[in-house]
């Protein structure tokens, strides 16, 4: 489970990174990155491809995403075999929904302890001007550490909880639920008669519908996290950066983009970690 959760967050976050760039930089400079499609234009002619351009970020998007899925996934499963027990047989029967949302939340609460420091570093060097921060790790770790105001490495820690503890919930929550109804209403036979191509297209349609409803309920948080390295909020606390930003932009500014990379993303994370499970005969 571990591996897995490695491989799906942090490969996929990864791969999404021009997305990623042009949605948080929506999210703070909305004048200027206008739409996805126009916001990648200027992307692309201003500052190139590649790690100084649409990838810039990418480690710092793979360590710390590889380092959340790690615990998302694998505490996950101890956490819902630990509220299971706890509850008993019956109840956790009666309360299956409940006992998925307590240990997809109870998961995400370490997992954002360990992707915090990394998820501050990617944001500030994908949404800075060019030349104001260091693209390299390490550099810009340092930068990070030693200027003041940036509350490295937990200062975003509080309102991450409060976009992906929503996020992991719904997550597992709607995946668990959509995968039941694809075969209660549409893939009927036994789970067993089909085959595993067909479980995982299954597994990732139904992790698509999930990221969907993932991305609308977490997109407030995720704008806030992205303005709060924005210089202007320097020093600033997240209701006056509410404030200051408007109510309605939270949850508006950028959320066609984050719906379709989160979607995407959700799919097929879903997809790589049964995949694993597969591979591995666990599945």
């Amino acid at each position: 489970c571990l591996g897995g959760g490695i491989l799906s967050c942090g490969l996929t976050h990864t791969a999404v990174c021009p997305l990623d760039v042009v949605k948080c930089n929506m999210q703070v400079n909305p004048q200027k990155f206008t739409g996805l499609v126009p916001g990648l234009k200027v992307l692309i002619s201003e500052e190139g491809y590649g790690a100084a351009g649409c990838f810039k970020g990418w480690l710092p998007t793979l360590l710390g995403y590889s380092a959340q899925g790690a615990f998302k996934f694998g505490l996950y499963e101890i956490f819902k075999d630990f509220y299971s027990n706890l509850a008993g047989e019956k109840i956790a029967k009666e309360w299956t929904g409940v006992i998925w949302l307590a240990g997809s939340a109870s998961a995400e609460f370490f997992a954002d302890i360990a992707l915090c420091p990394m998820e501050m570093v990617k944001v500030k060097i994908q949404t800075s001007a060019k030349g104001t921060v260091p693209l390299q790790l390490g550099a810009a770790v340092n930068y990070m550490q030693t200027t003041p105001g940036t509350g490295f490495p937990f200062k975003s820690l509080v309102p991450l909880w409060s976009r992906q503890i929503p996020y992991t919930m719904a997550k597992f929550y709607f995946f668990e639920r959509v995968v039941r109804l694809f075969y209660a209403y549409v893939f009927t036979n036994p789970r067993d008669s089909y085959s595993k191509s067909t479980q995982l297209s299954i597994t990732f349609a139904s992790g698509y519908i999930a990221g969907i409803v993932c991305a609308i309920v977490s997109h407030p948080a995720d704008t806030l996290v992205s303005l709060s390295n924005k210089p202007a909020y320097a020093g600033k606390g997240f209701g006056e950066i509410a404030k200051s930003f408007g109510y309605g932009n939270l949850f508006t500014k950028g959320l066609g983009t984050r719906i379709l990379m989160i979607g995407t993303l959700t799919g097929l994370q879903w997809w790589i970690y049964d995949s694993y499970k597969v591979a591995l005969g666990m599945y």
